[in-house]
């Protein structure tokens, strides 16, 4: 063969290989994004991690047997890596954290790999629940309870023996579903409840927004430090009730509330000026509310501004 045509050559299969690897990437782009936004909380972390997992997997010089564990494993890595370099921001970070609210609605969010992600696999409740959890819980929960990974590819994703990682499994498990309802409701069931809740804060009838909150209810509040927000979360009917109440009225008549998909499920966002200002997510059991999530961040509510 002349050299030329063996230079054409490798180059046509080098070409062929990494179309095959943008094709097998794409195939499984919202399983890594879910890896790193569940272990990371923040989309534009996730983001990083979905391009330096793609960027590893490309360079690969040989056909990967399992695509889908590779990317996986290279992700579970990525992501904790990210959380170990923010560890310091968030130990600064002023009152609570919250994570980044999701846009998930096909209207909202032009990734439809994103889109289509589902609250049982992003809810807000969820990894407000993982973040009482180290990196490495984190990374074994998701990648053994969300997308069911055997404990001997979760052991080689995160270099640990397997029975460690089902120890981790077992503890975080524990942790996260001791805190989440047994089923999460599907979205009309949801966004009943998100309207009678946004209905009782609206009136600002005391008895009407007690009637909806359940008696371990909390509400945990992100400002940042960048705009006024409770510094510590709030619990129980009366006081979640006293603190939205007083919200609704000094904001009620200025903001524009209007309904749109987070996280896989309705939430309830306030516009003022036209600029979104607040989010509420919403966590429900047996149709009362448990859990009270308000993003006022705005770093966290750039990506639901016009």
């Amino acid at each position: 063969m002349a050299e030329g045509s063996e230079a054409e050559s490798t180059a046509g299969a080098a070409g062929g290989m990494g179309l095959t690897r943008e094709v097998e990437f794409l195939a499984h782009r919202g399983m890594v994004f879910t890896i790193a936004y569940d272990i990371t909380g923040t989309v534009a972390d996730a983001e990083d991690v979905v391009q330096e997992t793609y960027l590893r997997f490309s360079a690969v010089g040989h056909p990967v047997d399992n695509p889908r564990a590779y990317l996986a494993r290279t992700a579970a890595r990525q992501a904790l890596n990210s959380v170990r370099a923010s560890a310091r921001r968030r130990e600064e970070y002023i009152g609570d954290w919250l994570p980044e609210p999701l846009p998930t609605g096909a209207g909202e969010q032009a990734d439809p790999q994103v889109a289509a992600l589902t609250a049982a696999e992003v809810s807000t409740a969820m990894l407000v629940l993982m973040q009482s959890l180290n990196g490495p819980e984190r990374a074994a929960f998701v990648l053994r309870e969300v997308f069911g990974f055997e404990y001997r590819e979760i052991a080689a994703a995160l270099g640990a023996g397997e029975a460690a990682v089902r120890q981790l499994v077992h503890r975080a498990g524990e942790r996260v579903r001791s805190g989440l309802p047994r089923t999460v409701p599907d979205e009309a069931e949801h966004r009943t409840a998100v309207e009678r809740f946004l209905q009782a804060a609206m009136t600002g009838q005391v008895q009407d927004l007690l009637d909806v909150l359940a008696p371990e209810v909390v509400l945990v509040s992100d400002g940042g430090g960048k705009v006024s927000a409770a510094r510590r979360p709030v619990y129980g009917p009366e006081r979640v009730a006293a603190l939205l109440l007083g919200l609704a009225a000094k904001y009620g008549e200025g903001a524009v509330p209007e309904f749109i998909e987070l996280n896989g499920l309705p939430a309830v966002a306030f516009r003022e000026d036209g600029l979104v200002t607040t989010v509420f997510q919403l966590s429900f059991r047996d149709g009362l509310v448990t859990g009270v999530f308000a993003m006022r961040n705005p770093e966290k509510l750039a990506r639901l501004q016009p």
